[in-house]
């Protein structure tokens, strides 16, 4: 399905007091805070993509998995993505260094109705070089009522990221980036992986 309407939905977590924190931790590197949480980032919907290889300019950028939502004409279909991010123009501007990164995605998806009964025992996890970079529930984030109520639901063809956990060891960049969404009621998975090249800054 062709997308032509992608949000990126922020600083979506449940728990207040850790993202309060959080906020205050990218405060103090220069990142700015949200004007509201959660918050949604508009992006380019040519940014969505099934590659396995991105090119990224310089070196400080790094994935994070997310669930995502898919709005097709049968219905709302669930799968993982990473929103990889410039780390270094988060500084300037979250919105800028959302647009900045392709947004790989599992060519695979689930009716959201299948797992729907069972949402909590959904597991996300990444790898960044083959070490454990990010592993929670789904439920960490806000569910995808709350998310589709709060923006205004997505129509045929829009899809949302659904935000991340945090990173194990703190964010950095690696070469590799795998990601993987498990349903273990129903004994399945949405994996997928994707290389990062690195393209020369100049000026």
């Amino acid at each position: 399905m062709e997308i032509n309407h992608l949000v990126i939905a922020g600083w979506t977590g449940r728990d207040e007091a850790a993202l309060e924190k959080h906020i205050k931790e990218l405060e103090e590197i220069g990142v700015k805070p949200p004007k509201t949480t959660p918050i949604f980032y508009r992006v380019a919907a040519s940014l969505y993509s099934n590659a396995t290889q991105i090119e990224v300019s310089g070196p400080d950028t790094s994935g994070e998995v997310e669930y995502v939502l898919l709005q097709q004409p049968d219905g709302l279909w669930v799968t993982v993505g990473s929103d990889h991010t410039d780390r270094k123009a988060e500084t300037i501007g979250v919105s800028l260094s959302k647009q900045l990164c392709a947004k790989p995605v599992s060519s695979e998806s689930w009716r959201y109705d299948e797992v729907k009964p069972h949402w909590e025992k959904l597991v996300l996890r990444s790898w960044t070089d083959g070490e454990l970079y990010q592993e929670g529930p789904v439920t960490a984030m806000r569910s995808p009522e709350d998310l589709l109520q709060r923006y205004g639901g997505l129509r045929p063809g829009w899809a949302m990221f659904c935000g991340t956990l945090a990173a194990k060891g703190g964010i950095r960049p690696g070469k590799v980036f795998r990601i993987e969404l498990e349903d273990p009621v129903l004994k399945r998975k949405l994996q997928h992986e994707y290389r990062i090249h690195v393209l020369p800054v100049e000026g």
